[in-house]
Parts: C-alpha cells; structure tokens; sequence
C-alpha cells in the first residue's frame, strides 16, 4: 500500500485510480505464477480469507502495517483433476466491439 500511496501523493489527478490498477497488476501477477507453476508440473489454486487472517499473517512473519493481504496461492504436485465449476457465459463477462 506505501508504493500505491507514493504514487497517490505523486500523480494527484490519478490518485483514485491507483488502487483499481494495483488490483489489475496483481491480477496479471498471479496468472503468471500460476501458469508458471502449471509449466512446473505443479497445481495451485487462490485462497481469499481476508480479513479473517490478516493480522495473524502480519504477525506470523513480520510484515508492515501498510502491507495488504490480497489472495494466498498454496502450490504443489496435484493429487487430482479440479471438479467442474459454474460459471457465468463469456458473453455475459465481456463486452467486445468490432470499428
């Protein structure tokens, strides 16, 4: 959050948008360690317990007030293929437009 703040204080007419593209780098960050861990052999899935854990895993390993727990991202040889999900139709996701 220091680094989201720093740039706030830096670029004050984009200031609100700092947080949504955190979010966004952090979303691309994951789908990369993820397919990373896929190319290994490896399975993971994200975990979002937040807020329940927060102040435990700050304490657990020391880490600053500021820092922001997101999603946690357990890995490891897979014992199985993922059950099915629901999920919502691509179109009803996504918007695309042709010129």
């Amino acid at each position: 959050m220091e680094t989201i703040e720093g740039l706030q204080a830096q670029f004050p007419s984009y200031k609100d948008n700092f947080p949504i593209w955190g979010q966004q780098a952090n979303g691309m960050l994951q789908f990369t360690v993820w397919s990373a861990l896929e190319e290994a052999g490896l399975g993971a899935s994200l975990q979002h317990y937040n807020p329940l854990i927060d102040d435990e895993v700050k304490a657990n390993w020391q880490l600053p007030e500021k820092w922001k727990l997101i999603a946690e991202m357990p890995f490891g040889a897979p014992t199985g293929q993922p059950g099915p999900k629901d999920t919502m139709a691509l179109e009803k996701r996504m918007l695309s437009f042709d010129k």
